[in-house]
This record gives C-alpha cells, structure tokens and sequence, in this order.
C-alpha cells in the first residue's frame, strides 16, 4: 500500500471486496488504517493484483477520521453498482451525529470515488450517519439494505438502513426512541454479540458473531434471531452458498494470543429445514 498500514488497536486492512469482474480487469477495493502526524486515518483505495502481490492504485476517499477503536472498515459492492464502506465513530461518538464528518456513517461511492448524484445528502458520501461501529452489509433480494452494528458493551444491532436515516448514536441505543432517529431491528439487549459479517439467505439473513462464537440467523419478517452454529471461535465473516454457509474465524492478535479456532476457514451444512 501507498502508505504503512497502522497496526494499533482495531487498525488495519479493515475491508477488501471484490468485484465480479476481478478475472478480467485484476482490480478490487481496499479500506485501511495509517498514522500521519501522531494521527489515525482510514481511507479507501482501488488495488490491482500484480505478480501475486496487491498493488494500491488509486485514492477514492481520505482522512476517515480514526482513533483507538471503531474504525467500520467493511465494504460491499450493492445491487446498485455503488461502493458502500462502514466507518466507525473513532471513538469519538458526537462525530455519528455530525453529518459534515466521514466518521460514524454508512458512506456511498461510485467505484470511480465520485459522489453519486442520487446520494441522500447533496454533496456528500454520507448514506447514513448515527452509526458506532457498524460491521456487516447485505441485501435482500428486493435491494433492501442491512447492517450489523456494535453497540456500547451490550446493545448489538441489526437494522435496516434507509438513504439519509439517522440511526441514533450516541443519543439512543437499544429501546430507546428520539424523534427523527431510527431504531434497531433487533438488539442483544444486555447480552453481547460483537456482530460482525451479514449474508443473505432464502429469506433470512445470517451474522457473525464475534463474541458468541457462533451464527446468528436473523429472520427480516418476524424480526427475530437465534444462535443456530456455536463453539466455533471468533466469526468475523459469512458466506451463504448451496445449502450451506462459509465462516471465517478471526484472529486475536490486537487482543490476547490467537488459539487454534482463529484464522479458519468453514463450511457448516445447513439441512433445509433450519435455512427456512
């Protein structure tokens, strides 16, 4: 990368996305941590791969506020052909509620790192703002958008995420309501599920879940969950395929010493009757 990615804390290679057309062009999006002047920044970047070896290309977008902890960090190309990136609050949580920061949102780019002309926000790649530390993004089949969301120790979330919504942070969390604030689909309420990677999946949705070691399926009509895979290690990501899901466990280095459940690779067949 053009500039030393920062290890501190939560920093680092934060995000990576693939286009579908990567066996042709060789080219994919990265999010990632750097320290300039004492400072922490993120920014979103084009890669290609060349002999073997991923080379930055190009700077979409720059000097995403950072800090110690919540830095987002995850990527998606939507059904729309627009790049969407998750950013944290930088620990610094009036900056979610301050629409002028890139900090605390769910930010739109076109894959060229223009702003769309459709973007809710004139001017802006704020999508939605309001937001702690969200760390998942997926579709459903109609092109609703969701994410997953830590909360503050406790309070996880799953919502669903409109153009130009404000999702609270740090005014509300959980239950609690405010006028022109969105709440929670779902919430861990005082429980803990560190959600991280989303995946659709006839008809549900399906999370990692970072703290409970397991998958969570989140049914969008009922607005219920349940922990249906457990005891695996730290999930960070899902990937629903052919009756069945990809999980990837995540490693501890930043935290304490990573075990012989991190850094895994997993297919869990799912038997039909619990992917309806």
């Amino acid at each position: 990368m053009e500039k030393e990615i920062s290890e501190e804390a939560e920093a680092g290679l934060l995000g990576i996305v693939i286009p579908e057309d990567f066996s042709d062009t060789n080219e994919a999006y990265a999010y990632y941590s750097y320290q300039e002047e004492g400072e922490t920044y993120q920014r979103v970047v084009s890669i290609e791969e060349q002999d073997d070896n991923w080379v930055e290309t190009a700077v979409l977008l720059d000097e995403i506020p950072g800090g110690s902890f919540h830095h987002g960090g995850r990527m998606e190309i939507g059904p729309d052909d627009k790049l969407y990136v998750t950013t944290g609050d930088a620990s610094i949580p009036e900056l979610a509620q301050d629409r002028d920061s890139l900090a605390g949102n769910i930010l739109r780019l076109n894959l060229d790192g223009t702003i769309p002309e459709d973007n809710p926000i004139e001017n802006s790649y704020v999508f939605s703002y309001g937001h702690r530390n969200p760390q998942g993004l997926a579709w459903s089949p109609e092109g609703e958008l969701f994410a997953t969301e830590h909360g503050n120790q406790a309070h996880d979330e799953v919502n669903q995420i409109l153009p130009g919504a404000n999702y609270g942070w740090p005014v509300i969390e959980g239950d609690e309501t405010e006028d022109g604030m969105e709440v929670p689909l779902i919430h861990s309420g005082d429980e803990t599920w560190a959600p991280s990677g989303i995946d659709h999946y006839e008809g549900n949705f399906y999370f990692a879940s970072l703290r409970g070691e397991g998958l969570r399926k989140f049914d969008p009509v009922n607005e219920t969950e349940e922990l249906i895979i457990y005891d695996v290690g730290r999930v960070r990501d899902v990937l629903a395929a052919e009756n069945g899901l990809y999980m990837i466990t995540n490693n501890t280095d930043g935290r304490g010493d990573p075990t012989e459940d991190d850094d895994r690779l997993l297919f869990i067949p799912i038997p039909e009757n619990q992917l309806h």
